[in-house]
């Protein structure tokens, strides 16, 4: 099992920039892959990042790409988002995820544990 912590959300004004940590422990963290989702209330919770097991692939949603950036660190067991150029709809709760495979996914279920969230607020 795989316990993940999220750390780094605020509030901060448009255009600025915050950078999420997730600090993982349980499990080989160098064997998975990893991710980043979001969540708005009364929303289905979407993709945002993904980033292969050595941190040599990644993909992310239409909607960040070319603002944030995932990487990780595998000697830290940690995972990162730098969110760059932030709007006012980036503001939800953001979640960290550890998946079943070593290449990323975009897909929920292929992510076997969740962090609990970090609130990301971008007031318009």
């Amino acid at each position: 099992q795989v316990q993940l912590v999220e750390s780094g959300g605020g509030l901060v004004q448009a255009g600025e920039s915050l950078r999420l940590s997730c600090a993982a422990s349980g499990r080989t963290f160098s064997n998975y892959a990893m991710g980043w989702f979001r969540q708005a209330p009364g929303k289905e919770r979407e993709f945002v990042a993904t980033i292969s097991w050595s941190g040599g692939s990644t993909y992310y949603a239409d909607s960040v790409k070319g603002r944030f950036t995932i990487t990780r660190d595998n000697a830290k067991n940690t995972v990162y988002l730098q969110m760059n150029s932030l709007k006012p709809e980036d503001t939800v709760v953001y979640y960290c995820a550890a998946a079943n495979q070593a290449w990323g996914t975009t897909r929920r279920n292929e992510y076997r544990n969740w962090g609990k969230g970090t609130q990301v607020t971008v007031p318009s």
